[in-house]
C-alpha cells in the first residue's frame, strides 16, 4: 500500500549559461531546460520534513519524476507565465508578494525536448540581469509537488525509488550561484542557506567507482559489498584448500598403491632361480607322493591336486571332503619321515628280474677256477702231437 505526503516544495537547479541573450533595452532573455524525468536525490529534510515516512534524517531520498507527471498537461501548464527571481524565496511567490520577488516570468511556449521540458524566460530587471551574467548562472525550478512513497520500493513501471513525484505544479524560476554539480546540465537539488560545498573526493572502493567520501551513506554502502566480496572471497579460499588438501591425500594414496603394486610386479617377476626353485618344490611333492602312491599319475596336476591324490590313496573316501589345509596337513604327515626309493632299485622292484648274488656268484667262480689250478696235476697230460 503507498504512502502519500502532502504537497511540499521542492527546488530543482539547471544550467542556464548557455542561449543566453541581452536586449538592446538591457533584458535578458533565454532558453532553458527547466525539468526533466528520472531519479533526483533530496535531503531528507526536504523529502519528508515532518518524518512521516521516517526519511527525514537521512542524508539522501531518492525521489523518481516520472515521465507521465514531468510532461502532463496540467503540469507544463502551470510553467506558463511563471516568475523568474533571484534566489529562492522563502515562501510561494503569489500575486501578494510578486512586487518584492518577480523579476522576471517564463515568456513563450513550454515544449518537451526529449526528455526535458524546454522554456522560454525573460528578466527585465536590471540588477537581476546582472546577477543572472556574474554571480548566479543557473536556472533552479521551485515547485510543488506531491510525494509518494510506496511500500514496495517501486514505482508502478518498476523504478527503484524511495518516492516518486505527482501533481507537479510550477511556482517560480529562480536563477542561483553555480550547483554543487558544475555547469553540466542535469537537476541537482539546490540548497538554500547551506554554506557552499567543499569540493568532492571520490575514490574507488572495490568495484564502486567514484564514490564520494563526504557521503558517508555510500561510503558505507561500498564498503559493505567489499567487505562481502572479501568474506565471499575468504570463503572460497577455505574451500579451495580443503579441496587441495584432499587431492594431496588421495596423490599421496595412489603413489602408495603404485609403490604396491611395483612391489607385487617385482615379486612376480620369473627369474631362472624363482623357476628352479618352482622345478624343485614341485619335484619334492612329486617324489613324496609316490611314497603314498608309487603308481600315481601326476602329469597335468597341480601340486594340490597330487597331494589330495597321494593322501587319498593312504585314506580313501575319509579324504574326500577333507579342505586343502587338511589334505595339506596329513600329507605333511605322511611323507614327515619317508626317503624316496632309490630309483634303480625302485626300476628293479617295477620289473626287472635278477638271478641272485652277484658278489656271492663271483666269488664262488674264483674259488672253483683255484681249486681247478690246484688240482691239475692229477690229471695226465696227453701229447700235443697225438
Amino acid at each position: 500500500m503507498r504512502q502519500t505526503s502532502p504537497m511540499v516544495q521542492l527546488t530543482d537547479t539547471l544550467d542556464a549559461s548557455n542561449g543566453v541573450r541581452i536586449c538592446r533595452d538591457g533584458s535578458l532573455v533565454a532558453e532553458v531546460f527547466a525539468a526533466r524525468t528520472g531519479l533526483q536525490d533530496y535531503l531528507g529534510r526536504e523529502a519528508d520534513p515532518e518524518n512521516k515516512h521516517g526519511f527525514r534524517d537521512n542524508a539522501r531520498v531518492s525521489v523518481y519524476r516520472p515521465e507521465s507527471e514531468v510532461f502532463k498537461a496540467d503540469s507544463l501548464a502551470s510553467y506558463v507565465a511563471a516568475p523568474v527571481t533571484i534566489d529562492h524565496p522563502s515562501v510561494a511567490v503569489t500575486a501578494d508578494n510578486w512586487r518584492e520577488y518577480g523579476r522576471g516570468e517564463i515568456h513563450g511556449d513550454v515544449v518537451r525536448d526529449g526528455q526535458k521540458v524546454r522554456v522560454p524566460i525573460i528578466v527585465r530587471d536590471a540588477q537581476a540581469v546582472k546577477s543572472a551574467t556574474t554571480t548566479h548562472k543557473q536556472i533552479s525550478m521551485g515547485y510543488a509537488t506531491e510525494l509518494v512513497f510506496p511500500a514496495d520500493g517501486k514505482h508502478p513501471d518498476g523504478t527503484v525509488c524511495d518516492a516518486y513525484q505527482t501533481n507537479i505544479r510550477i511556482n517560480h524560476i529562480a536563477f542561483v550561484p553555480a550547483a554543487r554539480g558544475g555547469p553540466e546540465l542535469r537537476v541537482i537539488d539546490e540548497r538554500p542557506n547551506l554554506p557552499p560545498e567543499k569540493p568532492k573526493m571520490k575514490i574507488t572502493i572495490g568495484d564502486a567507482k567514484d564514490v564520494d567520501l563526504s557521503d558517508g551513506a555510500a561510503v558505507a554502502l561500498a564498503v559493505g559489498a567489499l567487505n562481502t566480496s572479501l568474506a565471499d572471497a575468504q570463503t572460497k579460499v577455505g574451500t579451495l584448500t580443503a579441496d587441495l588438501a584432499t587431492a594431496n591425500t588421495t596423490i599421496q594414496t595412489k603413489d602408495g598403491e603404485i609403490a604396491a603394486l611395483t612391489a607385487k610386479l617385482a615379486d612376480a617377476e620369473v627369474t631362472p632361480a624363482k623357476l628352479q626353485q618352482l622345478a624343485d618344490a614341485r619335484a619334492d611333492v612329486i617324489a613324496k607322493a609316490k611314497i603314498l602312491a608309487p603308481a600315481l599319475a601326476t602329469d597335468g596336476k597341480t601340486d594340490a591336486e597330487i597331494r589330495k591324490a597321494a593322501v587319498t590313496a593312504k585314506l580313501g573316501d575319509a579324504a574326500k571332503d577333507m579342505a586343502d589345509a587338511a589334505i595339506e596337513g596329513a600329507f605333511i604327515a605322511f611323507t614327515k619321515d619317508a626317503k624316496p626309493a632309490d630309483p634303480l632299485r625302485q626300476v628293479l622292484a617295477d620289473g626287472v628280474q635278477t638271478f641272485g648274488d652277484a658278489e656271492a656268484a663271483f666269488a664262488d667262480a674264483q674259488r672253483k677256477a683255484s681249486e681247478q689250478r690246484r688240482n691239475a696235476w692229477k690229471t695226465p697230460a696227453t701229447s700235443a702231437a697225438a
